[in-house]
C-alpha cells in the first residue's frame, strides 16, 4: 500500500495533510534535522516519503548527499523534485536491502512499519553496521508511554489535535485506520532494542505520544 493510500488521502495533499494529521510535526522535523552534525556527508533517510526530513537535513548538512529509501515509488517522485541533484532515492522496502556506508540515518514516521520487534531488533543491528564511527540513527516516531492510562491520555491528545481540523467520527476512523498498520513501540522499549543494538539512545524532544530519538 503506498502512503498516501495508507492515510486515506491523494498524493498531492500529503505535505499540507500530514500536518493536520500529526501534532507538532514541524518542531519535531526540526528537532531532528538540529540532531544531525553539519559534518555529515552521507545520509540514509528510510521511508523518505515526500524528502521533507530529508531536506531539512541536507540545510544543516551542506555538503551532505541524502540515499531515500522508500517503498512507494510514486512519492520518490515527490521527493525528487525537492531535493533535486543531492539525492539517489531507491524504490523498496528499507527491512530487506542492505543499508550503504553513512555518517547518519534517519527516519521520519517509518519504522512504526516494521510490524514485530525482532524484525525492528535486526534492522537497528543493520543500522548500526552501516554507520561510520561516530554515526547516529535518528528517529521521530509516535512511542506511547507504557502505563495503559497515560497512554491513552496521549492517544486523547492525539485525537484532539485530529479534530481540529476534522469531525469527531473521521478522527476515530483515521486512528482506527492507521493502527491496522501502525505498530507503535512503547517510548522504554523503543530505547531498549536501540540499547541492545549497541547505540547509546537519547530523547531530544518529547510531548505527548510522539518523541525524538538520537541513538549515538
Amino acid at each position: 500500500m503506498g502512503v498516501a493510500s495508507h492515510l486515506g488521502i491523494q498524493l498531492a495533499e500529503y505535505d499540507m495533510r500530514i500536518r493536520t494529521f500529526i501534532p507538532d510535526y514541524e518542531e519535531m522535523l526540526a528537532a531532528a534535522a538540529a540532531a544531525l552534525p553539519p559534518s555529515t556527508r552521507t545520509l540514509v533517510d528510510l521511508g523518505t516519503g515526500t524528502g521533507a526530513l530529508a531536506a531539512r537535513c541536507l540545510a544543516v548538512a551542506p555538503c551532505a548527499r541524502v540515499v531515500g529509501v522508500d517503498a512507494d515509488a510514486a512519492i520518490l517522485r515527490v521527493a525528487a523534485r525537492r531535493l533535486g541533484h543531492r539525492a539517489t532515492l531507491v524504490a523498496g522496502s528499507f527491512v530487506r536491502r542492505p543499508l550503504p556506508r553513512c555518517d547518519a540515518v534517519v527516519a521520519s514516521f517509518a519504522l512504526h512499519h516494521v510490524r514485530t520487534r525482532d524484525a525492528k531488533a535486526r534492522l537497528y543491528r543493520a543500522i548500526r553496521s552501516a554507520l561510520a564511527r561516530h554515526g547516529r540513527v535518528i528517529s521521530v516516531d509516535c512511542h506511547p508511554a507504557r502505563d495503559a492510562g497515560t497512554a491513552a491520555g496521549q492517544l486523547a491528545g492525539w485525537r484532539q489535535h485530529l479534530e481540529r481540523r476534522y469531525p469527531p467520527r473521521a478522527a476515530k476512523h483515521f486512528l482506527r485506520a492507521w493502527s491496522k498498520e501502525d505498530v507503535y513501540v512503547p517510548l522504554d522499549g523503543e530505547l531498549a532494542l536501540m540499547a541492545r543494538a549497541g547505540f547509546k539512545p537519547e530523547v531530544v524532544w518529547r510531548k505527548g505520544a510522539f518523541a525524538v530519538l538520537v541513538g549515538l
